[in-house]
Formats: structure tokens, sequence, C-alpha cells
């Protein structure tokens, strides 16, 4: 109910990091939700799926009575909240859109390069050995 409110904002903060954000040529990035828990490496690119509900929830608890006051809860939050909110609100939602766009189709996932994917390995390191011992097949 109160989220319908926040989204003018969530778009607006989507944006702001979308014009700011660097693109991923390279890298290391693994995808999961807080359901499935792993441990990333340093310098690891780490997506948490669930990242917008959870945020959404944050602003949501406590919320009872009529929309408008509801509506008024949350946009109270969401200026307590400040630039640091919307941050963590527009990197969520990107998070979400870069993993979409990485094809990705299950979780966990470990992507290389954004070219190599294993899926549902949660072990990262036997992951990366997998994409590892699959290039070196190919090159010789």
């Amino acid at each position: 109910m109160a989220i319908f409110s926040v989204l003018p904002l969530i778009v607006v903060s989507l944006f702001a990091v979308l014009s700011t954000s660097h693109a991923h040529a390279t890298g290391l990035i693994v995808v999961t939700d807080s359901l499935h828990p792993i441990q990333a490496p340093a310098g690891a690119r780490v997506i948490m799926l669930d990242a917008p509900a959870r945020i959404e929830a944050e602003l949501d608890v406590g919320l009872s009575g009529g929309a408008s006051r509801s509506a008024a809860i949350v946009r109270r939050r969401l200026g307590e909240g400040g630039e640091a909110l919307q941050y963590r609100i527009a990197k969520a939602y990107q998070d979400v859109v870069d993993a979409w766009s990485l094809g990705i189709t299950a979780i966990p996932a470990v992507v290389v390069d954004q070219r190599y994917v294993i899926y549902g390995e949660a072990n990262v390191t036997q992951a990366i050995a997998r994409i590892e011992a699959h290039r070196q097949g190919l090159t010789q």
C-alpha cells in the first residue's frame, strides 16, 4: 500500500545511479539472495536480488491506518533516511536490473567477465575453479 507513494522517489534515485554508475566490463559478480547466503571474495560485486523487498519492508514496518497516513509515514522515513537511503534504494534496483540484463535465471549465480556463469554453486571459489577449468579447455 505505501510502496506506491515511494515509486516516484525510486525512479528518480534509479536514474541518478544509472547516470553515475560505471559498467562492470570484467570481473566477478555473484548473484544471490538472503535465503542463499554465500561468501564472496574481496573485490567481488555481490547482487542481492531481494534487497529491494527488504528495503521496502523496512519502510513498511508498523504501518497501519489509512493509506494517506501510511504514505505520510513512508515519506517521513524516506526523508529521515536522506541520501544514504535513496542510494540504497537506487543501488538495490540497479543491481536487479543488472542481474536481469546478464540473463541470470537461477541463484546463486557466479559470473566471470560477464561471459561465464555457474549456477547453484554456493562455494564461489569452486565456481571460479570450474570456470577456469572450462577456459583452460577452450585454449588447449
